[in-house]
């Protein structure tokens, strides 16, 4: 007779990967994003798990505004909830200064377990950053708490759209006044940004050999010195050193003419001087399909490419195509790395 094996002894296949999803601002469209964009779990990421953070009953009252099975999307044992209360009730649409604080500890939970390796990955909602200032903290930006958090010295914030051959547009400097931008801006600084770029399309998008365009600061990329003369004494001598490295970061070319097809079809990332001159132009060509990517963190993080919108929460009209990618783009991103370890 023969006796089936037990299932301690069954073969076992790799461990799921595991997605720790933050749910960002309550009174923003996070929530019910997150419930949009994991009803199709099973079949879009089968080699996935994903945790949710956020409070139980926020995410069941937003999920239904989205037309959202929530209780059916969890029992497949794909999509669990870790609760954390929120601080004050939250209405769609009306930002409490008293949720700052929850807001920083669903991120803080995620960042704990990424670096601990409890998570693969993780995917951040948007937050409104002006509720945690007003609560007390100052906070710039997901990227800077992100590396502030993970002990990480230099990171590097990258928007991304989606495609066969996806749009990348990282940036030398991401939350500053303009007017502090040339000062930001070093030959060393550069240099380190076009390293974590360079290994960080290798290692974790498979890109074998990154081909990187930068742009100028200036109009014109300064126009030989007549408009500015950062071209020449800063951006230039840092590719010149990418170059003795085997980067390929090509330029600096002037930013009003860099984004068009015969540049972009053969590159794999443009790196732009600062926030305002590169996204306009990604979130012009992907709005609502592109990611945000923190790279030259010690673990994955990926997120949306908008933010809370407050008049959209709670009205079911939002649409989770950022997140989706996002979530996407961290699974695949958490494969890579999975192959190379």
């Amino acid at each position: 007779m023969n006796v089936p094996a037990s299932s301690s002894s069954a073969p076992r296949g790799p461990r799921p990967i595991r997605i720790a999803i933050t749910t960002g601002e309550p009174a923003g469209v996070g929530p019910e994003l997150t419930a949009a964009a994991l009803a199709g779990a099973s079949a879009h990421w089968p080699d996935a798990e994903f945790v949710v953070l956020g409070d139980r009953a926020l995410l069941e009252a937003r999920a239904a505004s989205a037309g959202v099975d929530w209780a059916a999307v969890q029992a497949g044992q794909k999509v669990s909830v870790e609760h954390v209360a929120l601080a004050a009730p939250s209405k769609a649409g009306k930002l409490d200064v008293a949720n700052g604080p929850y807001v920083l500890a669903l991120l803080d939970r995620a960042i704990d377990g990424a670096v601990a390796h409890e998570f693969d990955a993780i995917v951040t909602a948007p937050l409104q950053k002006s509720t945690i200032n007003d609560a007390g903290v100052p906070f710039t930006g997901h990227t800077e708490y992100l590396a502030e958090r993970t002990h990480t010295p230099r990171v590097v914030m990258m928007l991304a759209g989606t495609g066969a051959r996806p749009l990348r547009v990282a940036l030398a400097t991401t939350h500053l006044p303009l007017k502090d931008v040339p000062a930001a801006l070093t030959i060393d600084g550069l240099l380190e940004t076009l390293r974590i770029v360079n290994h960080d399309l290798r290692h974790h998008f498979g890109v074998p050999t990154p081909r990187i365009l930068v742009t100028g600061l200036n109009p014109h990329a300064g126009e030989n010195g007549y408009l500015g003369r950062e071209e020449i004494e800063t951006i230039s001598p840092a590719l010149a050193k990418a170059a003795t490295e085997g980067i390929d970061a090509r330029g600096p070319y002037p930013a009003d003419t860099l984004f068009q097809p015969r540049y972009l079809n053969e590159a794999d990332c443009v790196l732009a001087m600062f926030h305002d001159q590169g996204l306009p132009v990604l979130k012009y060509a992907t709005f609502g399909e592109g990611i945000n990517v923190t790279l030259g963190l010690p673990i994955v993080r990926t997120s949306v490419d908008h933010g809370t919108a407050l008049d959209l929460a709670g009205t079911g009209r939002a649409d989770a195509g950022s997140l989706i990618a996002a979530i996407d783009t961290a699974v695949s991103m958490a494969r890579h790395r999975r192959a190379i370890q």
